[in-house]
């Protein structure tokens, strides 16, 4: 069976779970703030791989968390990954028309409510997290609050896409493109993995394996990404394809070409599951999702 088949039934779960939860807890407002609410929900349901909340409650289950308490922890990482998705199609930034197989957010309604609904989106998920239906212990909401700001802003993913905004004037090499893609894409896969290990109130050394995980997980992610923008298909990516090179930005294939950079994510995976060494059959999802990463077609 291919890691695509393998992992198909997780993630169409996973994408049912999303959407029924963003259904119940964004419910449309019968005054003003009904555009603003509509444009989150046509945001964040339908589409999309659900990576991010399949992480987080894949590494919630290596330490028994309830699952209904690590779908709110999904919820919010996925949250502010969709913000971010928002923001980076708007003509001040990517100016993509395409995203998920949809009209980007700022053209299926406009440029402001955009902004705001990306907005809205990331207080969403702090909102999530500080509410003590996602723990009852107030250590933990603010633990996973602070790991969430950290990976968002200027430690993460908000730097990333700075980086990345610079990177179309030319000049960065490999060291430089690692340090963007660890930043605007490897940060938020790893709160996903490491909030797990928050929840679980797990020891420090699982946290240290998990962060391994996830930093090699992000790269060989971001680098699979580059070879779709490559080698993939507009219709199974949902959004353009070839954007990169016509932009002249560099990314990973440009960089090593493509034979070199689908070598360096193979190993990159291996590194990923290697650092889950010591859990047992309770990590095979997240050693799925890893071999998945450089084997999708989107």
């Amino acid at each position: 069976m291919t890691p695509a088949a393998q992992l198909k039934p997780a993630l169409d779960a996973m994408a049912q779970a999303v959407d029924s939860r963003f259904d119940r807890m964004l419910p449309v407002p019968s005054d003003p703030r009904r555009r603003l609410v509509e444009a989150m929900r046509y945001a964040a349901m339908g589409g999309g791989k659900r990576m991010r909340p399949l992480l987080c409650v894949a590494a919630c289950d290596l330490f028994h968390v309830d699952k209904e308490r690590a779908l709110r922890v999904a919820i919010a990482a996925e949250s502010v990954h969709v913000y971010s998705l928002i923001h980076d199609d708007l003509p001040c930034m990517d100016d993509d028309d395409q995203r998920r197989g949809k009209p980007t957010t700022h053209l299926a309604f406009d440029e402001a409510t955009a902004v705001l609904a990306g907005d809205a989106l990331q207080a969403f998920a702090y909102e999530v997290l500080a509410d003590p239906a996602t723990h009852e212990d107030a250590a933990v909401r603010a633990d996973l609050c602070l790991e969430l700001a950290r990976a968002s802003g200027t430690s993460g993913m908000a730097a990333g896409q700075m980086m990345d905004l610079m990177a179309e004037e030319g000049g960065f090499d490999l060291n430089l493109t690692t340090r963007l893609q660890q930043l605007k894409t490897g940060a938020l896969i790893g709160f996903a993995v490491e909030a797990g290990a928050i929840m679980g109130k797990a020891s420090a050394s699982a946290r240290t394996k998990l962060r391994g995980y996830a930093h090699d997980l992000g790269l060989a992610f971001q680098i699979a990404d580059d070879l779709l923008d490559v080698e993939g298909d507009a219709s199974a990516l949902g959004k353009a394809a070839g954007k990169d090179a016509a932009q002249g930005k560099a990314t990973f294939v440009s960089l090593l070409g493509v034979h070199r950079a689908r070598s360096q994510a193979g190993m990159l995976i291996d590194q990923a599951i290697d650092h889950l060494h010591g859990f047992g059959a309770e990590a095979d999802l997240l050693r799925a999702v890893a071999r998945f990463a450089i084997a999708r077609d989107h």
